[in-house]
């Protein structure tokens, strides 16, 4: 029996089975197996490790998709992306500038795609603002599960967006944010008890500093041996 031969249903379930260049190489065979691919509800899941995965087409976002992944470990987000604006060389903000919006833009089309999101993971993303997380959880209204790891530009708003907007939260993994605070930790648990709110190191970690603020030395070999 030919794959064509298959119903709809049937290639669906096949095409599960299968990363995303797998699945777009085989919807260029045919019209039918192109109709599989852009089915919505072949993908209530999609997992990125690097932003540079998000330009690609081999995926299409829709209401379907229920939970999301974007991680990029890579020693670049340590080295470049995680350093404050202000003391970035300009090599550094040459680099930053070839990918700072991808992961803000594209969470801009899941917003206005997938209202149905019930799981968010973002790990890695440098660039991300307080903002992104403020509007997600604005337009993302069934999302249960919220987990940002290592996205420095995260602050305590984000966290009051989390008790204000967050209304079917029922996890939330704050870690490795350097600029999130007790304070801000506290204030959730006290308005939203109800949530299971965890904070690996974010609050016990160097925050940014500006350019007006006079580093004590001690503060700056510790943020030398963070990122070395």
């Amino acid at each position: 029996m030919h794959l064509t031969g298959l119903n709809h249903e049937c290639l669906l379930h096949l095409f599960s089975f299968l990363d995303k260049d797998s699945r777009r190489s085989l919807s260029f065979t045919c019209h039918q197996l192109r109709e599989v691919f852009m089915d919505p509800r072949l993908w209530n899941l999609l997992l990125f490790t690097s932003p540079c995965e998000l330009r690609r087409d081999n995926f299409v976002l829709g209401p379907s998709l229920r939970y999301l992944t974007v991680c990029w470990y890579s020693s670049r987000v340590l080295q470049v992306c995680n350093i404050e604006d202000w003391l970035k060389s300009s090599f550094q903000r040459d680099i930053c500038s070839k990918h700072e919006r991808l992961v803000s833009t594209f969470l801009a089309q899941v917003r206005h795609m997938c209202p149905n999101l019930l799981s968010l993971t973002l790990s890695g993303c440098g660039h991300i603002t307080d903002q992104d997380v403020i509007s997600t959880l604005q337009s993302c209204r069934k999302l249960r599960r919220l987990h940002l790891e290592n996205c420095v530009r995260i602050t305590d708003s984000s966290l009051q967006a989390v008790a204000a907007h967050g209304v079917s939260l029922e996890e939330v993994k704050i870690d490795f944010c350097r600029n999130i605070t007790q304070t801000g930790l506290q204030a959730v648990k006290k308005k939203r008890p109800g949530i299971e709110l965890s904070a690996e190191r974010s609050a016990d970690m160097i925050p940014d500093s500006t350019p007006e603020e006079r580093v004590p030395l001690r503060r700056t070999l510790q943020k030398v041996l963070q990122f070395s």
